[in-house]
């Protein structure tokens, strides 16, 4: 697809796509990027749902969690039977992130190698891109519709989200020993 719009861009803008051509590479990454995180965003929403539909169905596992909510005291039953199956969510949808992104747009730098040294600085990564999202939201609610604002929030994750695993996660490997790990 890439390629298409670039042939046409040569056609017509050859200075426009002399301009683009060194920056395909990122392009092409950035694009599979989005795709991947359009499919771990199905997959998010599918394992909160279901998580929290078994969570509001299962008497034992309601007790259970109220048991432990009154005891820390630091957090209501109904917050906390949200943000259970929110975490559980994203830990397997970063897991599934990172398993995509390593096969598929960052397979040149990773070999296609599932690393867990890697994985870890991909989750501490995803950490960052969500701290990012919840901050540009914040900041841009008080200033735009909600929808807008989430948004930019999304944009703002996926740029650090991106960046993270282009500069750190995913960087070209020229250590023989790292392929040990």
């Amino acid at each position: 697809m890439i390629a298409f719009l670039m042939e046409r861009l040569r056609a017509y803008f050859p200075r426009l796509a002399a301009a683009l051509d060194p920056h395909i590479g990122m392009m092409r990454k950035a694009v599979s990027f989005a795709m991947v995180g359009v499919v771990n965003a199905l997959i998010d929403t599918a394992v909160f749902l279901a998580a929290y539909s078994y969570l509001k169905a299962d008497a034992a596992a309601i007790a259970t969690l109220d048991a432990l909510t009154s005891a820390c005291g630091c957090v209501r039953l109904d917050t906390a039977m949200l943000v259970l199956p929110n975490v559980l969510s994203w830990l397997v949808a970063v897991s599934c992130s990172y398993v995509m992104n390593s096969v598929f747009t960052f397979a040149a730098e990773s070999g296609r190698k599932l690393r867990l040294k890697a994985y870890g600085t991909f989750v501490a990564s995803g950490l960052l891109g969500a701290a990012a999202n919840t901050a540009a939201l914040v900041v841009a609610a008080p200033f735009m519709p909600v929808l807008a604002a989430k948004f930019c929030a999304i944009v703002a994750g996926f740029a650090v989200n991106f960046s993270m695993s282009h500069f750190v996660v995913f960087r070209r490997r020229t250590d023989a020993a790292e392929d040990a790990l």
